[in-house]
């Protein structure tokens, strides 16, 4: 059975898509689908503690060298999600590849703020919730 793949998408993939895809890989139950995350350009700089900090309040352990968006991987995706708010929709074209495409426009952390990275995960959390409810 061909697995279907799932893309999270933002900015630099090195926060909120790396949480969507470890929020996904911990609470998706249908192994008929998998996730990796990308963004638009890779980031170069690490985390910040809060960052970390409060991922690991969450059980999560954001981990991996950020990835960039290539129009092969792009190509292989039946699901495309833009996790955040400063990635423009028209980075992806899907009456080319037919894929489902959703935009969330989750707002980034300000750096090594507790509550805004608290908030901001929280968000990406329900939001993955919601989305493994309907895969079922």
């Amino acid at each position: 059975m061909n697995k279907r793949k799932i893309l999270f998408i933002c900015k630099y993939n090195r926060f909120r898509s790396k949480v969507a895809e470890a929020f996904f890989k911990k609470f998706n139950k249908n192994k008929s689908y998998v996730a990796s995350s990308a963004g638009l350009t890779p980031g170069s700089y690490p985390l910040d503690s809060a960052q970390v900090r409060v991922a690991r309040k969450f059980g999560l352990h954001l981990k991996g060298k950020p990835r960039a968006i290539t129009k092969n991987l792009l190509s292989q995706q039946n699901i495309v999600i833009i996790v955040a708010d400063n990635v423009p929709a028209k980075v992806l074209d899907n009456k080319k590849y037919g894929r489902t495409e959703y935009v969330w426009k989750i707002k980034d952390s300000i750096f090594n703020d507790d509550n805004e990275t608290e908030e901001a995960i929280s968000k990406i959390q329900k939001k993955i919730l919601n989305f493994v409810e309907t895969l079922r």
